[in-house]
């Protein structure tokens, strides 16, 4: 097993092929045997556009990006899959052990100059990222870390790491003293590689600290630190997946369909099986999930089939009550799962749990970037220290718009004509939340 002795110094950029959220992997494997030959684009998107690139961070940046050609899967590694990820079918770990990126031909950077501070050029960024999907789709999580690792060596360096694993050990304490079932889910929007690994450790010391709670850290979605700290690697699919399927097949009535079917159909019933609900709002969703599959045996709608669903946007208590009101119309007596993943802080997860237990679920959360962006300016005493709120997602599959909805507007993404055209194909209800401007997550008002 890697080390996990974080006083050594830490590499900077991307050195493992599985420094990645696990769905990228379950939903790479998924396209190699569904989707092989789709093309595909991706776009990025900042929603805190004042805070901005210097022409120094970028020049590092592009040198990050060109070595991510030489990254491999290792034997170690490999090994490491088929041991905790048996999910995964020998076809694909093969796959992925002759894998490389290819960024001289498949990722485009630019930088577009704003203004000058004191001999300091800063900018505004843009990535496109272009090529089959099986290959494009691992991109994401490396070209995220990257940007928010850029903008705090250089743009935002008014901050330390001191602190920071004491912080998470007492998040953790918080969370399983409460009763909370976690993951790790912070990787895409960390400060840093080692933020990511002082915050495990921080996590690892809590869990080992209050053996036999009944919360407890359920693992990381980070496949490279879940290898490295000894856990389970959490996750299973993206809005990706459902957006890519609704851009090839032009049919956003049953693209949510026919994801849950090739889903079941590459893994199986009861393996990888929390559902995301709100690619194209939950309502439309839900009409899918209620239908028939008729690739098990005996045959069961999806909602049967798959253990439960993950909430990623809009109102929390009222996404709990409508899956409620969906499960008992199905004459689901199951005991489900919510699993909680927007913007969660410790008192959010305690106040879901509360919400969701009283309603008859299980409930889990994949904590993100509280965890790994949490710090405060050195020169202001408590002032928050902003993290970068960054997407990239996919934006065409098959020369075709990818666009996602979701249950909360300030989430939609994709081109704006096929957003509404789709809206009113479904009839969409606008929903918009309280906490739910994107501009303003993690003190980005600050």
């Amino acid at each position: 097993m890697p080390s996990t002795d974080c006083a050594n110094p830490s590499p900077e950029g991307i050195t493992s092929l599985l420094d990645t959220d696990l769905y990228k992997l379950t939903m790479q494997c998924a396209i190699m045997r569904s989707y092989p030959e789709v093309d595909c684009t991706y776009a990025f998107t900042n929603r805190t556009p004042d805070l901005k690139l210097t022409r120094r961070g970028f020049e590092w940046l592009e040198t990050q990006v060109a070595k991510l050609s030489e990254i491999r899967l290792t034997d170690d590694e490999k090994a490491f899959l088929e041991k905790k990820c048996e999910f995964l079918p020998q076809a694909y770990v093969s796959y992925l052990s002759v894998f490389s990126f290819k960024p001289a031909s498949q990722v485009v950077l630019s930088f577009l100059p704003v203004n000058e501070e004191e001999g300091e050029e800063y900018g505004d960024l843009n990535i496109e990222v272009k090529g089959k999907w099986v290959e494009t789709i691992l991109y994401e999580i490396p070209l995220l870390v990257l940007v928010s690792e850029c903008f705090f060596r250089f743009s935002n360096t008014d901050w330390n790491y001191d602190g920071q694993e004491e912080k998470a050990f007492n998040k953790g304490v918080q969370l399983i003293e409460n009763g909370c079932l976690f993951s790790e889910f912070g990787t895409r929007r960390r400060r840093s590689y080692h933020t990511q690994e002082l915050v495990l450790k921080g996590l690892v010391r809590a869990q080992e600290a209050h053996k036999g709670s009944s919360g407890r850290l359920t693992g990381t979605s980070n496949v490279h630190f879940a290898h490295r700290f000894g856990l389970d690697p959490i996750g299973t699919v993206a809005h990706e997946w459902f957006m890519g399927i609704a851009a090839v097949t032009q049919s956003y009535t049953t693209a949510n369909e026919t994801g849950l079917r090739e889903w079941v159909s590459c893994f199986g019933k009861g393996t990888l099986s929390i559902a995301l609900t709100d690619t194209f709002g939950t309502p439309q969703f839900l009409s899918c999930f209620s239908k028939t599959c008729d690739i098990v045996d005996p045959p069961q709608t999806y909602a049967e089939i798959f253990a439960g669903v993950r909430q990623d946007s809009g109102d929390p208590a009222e996404f709990v009550k409508r899956m409620r009101t969906f499960y008992d119309s199905q004459g689901i007596t199951d005991r489900k799962t919510v699993v909680f993943s927007d913007s969660l802080d410790v008192d959010k997860c305690i106040e879901y749990k509360q919400l969701a237990s009283a309603e008859g679920f299980n409930v889990s959360f994949g904590v993100g970037t509280f965890l790994t962006n949490d710090f405060t300016h050195l020169s202001a005493a408590g002032k928050k220290s902003v993290p970068l709120n960054i997407v990239i997602k996919i934006s065409s599959a098959n020369g075709n718009p990818a666009i996602k909805i979701s249950d909360n507007v300030g989430k939609n993404t994709g081109d704006a004509l096929t957003v509404q055209r789709v809206k009113q194909e479904l009839g969409y209800e606008e929903k918009s939340w309280s906490e739910g401007d994107e501009k303003f997550r993690w003190g980005g008002n600050a």
